[in-house]
């Protein structure tokens, strides 16, 4: 144990006496370290944020959509979810505690919306009265959308805080009237604020009665809607997916072998989903950046090979004093992991300040994150390419003949 932390002084004392030339040879390792905990950081962050946007929804929530196959899309067949199917779920599957239709204006979810002399456009949609209990999310201010509203097909609607900015609506809203496309609007309340996500605004919305959406939009049979849905019980959870499945595959008329034209998914399902293609995009970009740590690596391993040149002498003298093999060996090996870890320290802070700086640029942009995996990944990768590319050198070292040691000029 003494020989060990004699091992670990001398190493620093040496990075020390070489100060500059240790921050250059370290220079790759600090640069690679950087780059992986800049991009982890900024990625980390982005998927804290998803995820909780996902969580918001609730382990026990359902979404149904329509999805077309590729070979049906390449004919011009495309799928469909229609009323019909949500009122066929809603009296057949039990285990639903609530249930609504989501209806998307058909210019792409866009509407035009004006109020006075100002135009924009905005999301606009309309869904059930159970749309807040599924997505757990209410108005600040006002009301909230009623059953008698989508009965009536009443023109009343919820906004998003960017709608009261675009439009420049007075700062209490409630009771004035807009248009969205060619109807006069009612505003009955303003929804909760939940910021941006990728500098897109996710308060820039129109949200009114499903029944409401349905009449602005016509009786066309055309009409795509999604159905998303609570489950009560969360042990049924795959019971109650199984008995959608089998209901809808019967009401389209889709035929053993065919594959599903809809969608059934889980906000967990989202959720792996997403992740899955974080960590895809971490491992590719930290692959990348990871060939710095190697290049480092070598850069080290050429510093040390002429450090053991300079100090020939020292080592006799060590060697003449007892030092054994394993005691040269050792110091040598420390001495090239201690640098690097010296310069994957330098590169996490660095790493974090260039991820936080680069969050904070990008307009919109959530928070920079650190994991702690991340931390003890580029803690163990810089002690790790210490020990690869600093065993030659420290072997060299241990090798040299006391004598010719001792005589070298």
């Amino acid at each position: 144990m003494f020989m060990l932390w004699e091992s670990v002084r001398s190493a620093l004392a040496s990075i020390r006496a070489h100060g500059f030339r240790s921050i250059l040879t370290s220079l790759g390792i600090i640069i690679g370290v950087m780059s992986v905990i800049a991009v982890v950081s900024i990625v980390q962050g982005l998927s804290a944020t998803v995820n909780a946007q996902f969580e918001g929804l609730g382990s026990n929530t359902l979404t149904v959509r329509s999805y077309t196959p590729f070979k049906k899309a390449l004919q011009g067949q495309y799928a469909r979810l229609s009323n019909e199917d949500m009122e066929l779920i809603r009296r057949r599957i039990d285990g639903i505690s609530h249930i609504t239709p989501i209806l998307y204006s058909q210019s792409g979810a866009q509407g035009r919306i004006a109020y006075r002399s100002q135009e924009s456009f905005s999301q606009v949609f309309g869904v059930g009265p159970d749309w807040m209990e599924v997505n757990s999310s209410f108005p600040e201010t006002g009301r909230a959308l009623a059953r008698e509203d989508d009965q009536r097909r009443r023109l009343v609607c919820l906004i998003g805080t960017e709608v009261i900015k675009n439009l420049e609506l007075p700062d209490e809203p409630i009771g004035e009237y807009f248009r969205v496309n060619n109807d006069w609007c009612r505003i009955i309340g303003v929804m909760e604020q939940r910021g941006e996500l990728f500098g897109f605004s996710q308060d820039d919305y129109v949200m009114m009665p499903y029944g409401t959406a349905r009449r602005m939009q016509g009786s066309s049979r055309d009409l795509d809607i999604q159905v998303q849905l609570l489950v009560e019980d969360m042990e049924r959870q795959d019971e109650v997916i199984a008995r959608i499945r089998r209901l809808l595959r019967q009401e389209h008329g889709l035929k053993a072998g065919e594959a599903d034209d809809f969608r059934i998914q889980t906000s967990e399902q989202l959720t792996e989903s997403f992740n899955a293609i974080i960590s895809t995009i971490t491992a590719a970009v930290v692959g990348i950046v990871g060939v710095s740590l190697l290049v480092g690596g070598i850069g080290i391993m050429n510093i040390m090979l002429v450090s053991v040149t300079e100090r020939t002498r020292e080592i006799g003298i060590l060697k003449a004093l007892g030092a054994t093999r394993r005691d040269i060996l050792l110091q040598f090996l420390i001495e090239a992991v201690m640098l690097c870890l010296v310069g994957g320290l330098i590169g996490i802070a660095l790493g974090y300040g260039v991820g936080a700086l680069a969050a904070t640029l990008l307009p919109g942009f959530p928070p920079a994150y650190v994991p702690g995996w991340a931390i003890l990944l580029s803690f163990g990768f810089s002690a790790g390419v210490g020990v690869i590319f600093g065993i030659i050198p420290a072997a060299k070292a241990s090798q040299l003949d006391p004598i010719d040691a001792l005589r070298y000029e």
